[in-house]
């Protein structure tokens, strides 16, 4: 018996000291390759050619590390920080565009409305190339930002590349951004509500552009058009609020992080500010981030017809997390997934209805980059995709904004049906 226990006891010693070896084995590996990054960082400060700064190289670093693991991970110093927090309250300084560092470029995401770069012209998926003359290759994201900012009232040279087009030359006069998340207006007799961005505004924009267009139509409303496109998101928190808005009950989205515990389900409240009426949500692909959470809960629901082009894709979660006295860590940190269980990364919401802009600069606007473009972007980590059930509409005429002329229509045909099926 007594031989018998011992046997046990070493039988047990030899399966638990391989794992402890492995774990000091695979701890000895990343001190080594600590090691090898302080040499290399010492070597740099004695011999490179001209002197440069210890903060300057630690930053480049470390966002060299976050940008190998996916677009959306960044160190934000303290300046950035600040200006981060001041832009999801709705106002910062700069030209008014969401951008991504592509290829050693900067590219637009989507110009925000009413700016400097929208009123220059700049459209979703532009690479901006130089600043100023000067090339943006070698530069990180927050220092090409940097660039970009400047006193209220100066103007920046940008050159741009865009598909189909020559390189060329765009002048912008930097100026307070405003943002104005929410805009509304009434559209024969359907309401037209625009979110430009998803900031700490949006849902009081939202629930106040839903009392004005219910008090100026009054019974006569037919129905909402609820427009995303090039909104390149913002706030999650306000994301589920704007679709908590229109739904009754279930599912808005669902995160998913590393670890099981970490997984979150928002769901909706009762009350449907529409209360029931029609709704089209327009997107394209500068439809991005908290965009695609609205337009991919309303879709599951069935609450609404989503109508444009496929949008950008972006199915992560980033958390904000200060570093005291060193500015914060911008980490993807969870997926998202809408109601029905989809990962939208990489693929982006598919329209119900296939609606391309009639418009040449809006058609090249929404022709650009998407999520699955980017450099080291995570692949998508969902159920299978179903297959579309989009609906092509051929293009016959060329209004201002084909697509919201579409939505109009389509908005009016189901007023007719209904008003019909009670006669």
């Amino acid at each position: 018996m007594r031989k018998f226990l011992s046997v046990v006891a070493v039988s047990t010693m030899l399966a638990v000291v391989p794992a402890a070896a492995i774990a000091a084995e695979s701890d000895e590996e990343t001190f080594r390759q600590l090691e090898l990054f302080g040499d290399i960082f010492e070597r740099v400060r004695a011999q490179y050619v001209d002197e440069a700064e210890d903060k300057d190289l630690i930053e480049a670093a470390i966002n060299g590390m976050l940008h190998s693991l996916d677009p959306h991970s960044s160190y934000l110093n303290e300046e950035s920080f600040r200006d981060m927090q001041v832009q999801t309250r709705g106002e910062f300084g700069g030209l008014g565009i969401e951008v991504t560092m592509e290829q050693g470029f900067v590219r637009v995401v989507s110009p925000i409305d009413e700016t400097p770069a929208a009123r220059a012209g700049l459209e979703a998926g532009d690479f901006i190339t130089h600043l100023d003359g000067e090339t943006v290759l070698g530069l990180s994201l927050s220092d090409a930002v940097d660039k970009m900012r400047g006193r209220v009232g100066s103007d920046i040279e940008l050159t741009i590349r865009r598909e189909g087009v020559e390189s060329f030359d765009v002048t912008v006069t930097r100026d307070v951004v405003r943002i104005r998340s929410v805009r509304n207006r009434i559209e024969g007799k359907a309401g037209y509500i625009r979110v430009t961005t998803f900031n700490e505004q949006t849902m009081e924009g939202v629930e106040s552009s839903m009392k004005k267009l219910k008090e100026e139509l009054g019974d006569e409303m037919i129905g909402v058009v609820l427009d995303l496109r090039r909104n390149p998101g913002g706030l999650l928190d306000q994301a589920v609020k704007v679709s908590d808005a229109f739904l009754d009950r279930g599912e808005i989205v669902s995160t998913r992080g590393r670890e099981s515990d970490d997984a979150q389900r928002f769901n909706a409240k009762k009350g449907d500010l529409a209360e029931g009426l029609p709704m089209v949500v327009l997107i394209n692909r500068g439809s991005a981030s908290a965009s695609e959470i609205v337009a991919g809960a309303l879709q599951d629901h069935k609450r609404a017809v989503i109508m444009g082009t496929e949008s950008f894709g972006k199915g992560s979660v980033q958390t904000i997390m200060p570093i005291a006295g060193h500015g914060a860590l911008r980490l993807t940190t969870a997926a998202y997934f809408t109601p029905s269980g989809r990962s939208i990364q990489k693929t982006g919401i598919a329209p119900d209805i296939l609606v391309e802009q009639a418009q040449i600069q809006e058609a090249a606007a929404t022709s650009g980059v998407r999520e699955r473009d980017l450099r080291n972007a995570r692949d998508n980590e969902g159920t299978e995709q179903p297959d579309s059930e989009t609906e092509a509409v051929a293009e016959t005429t060329a209004p201002q904004d084909y697509q919201l002329t579409r939505a109009l229509d389509l908005l009016k045909g189901i007023a007719t049906f209904n008003q019909r099926a009670t006669n």
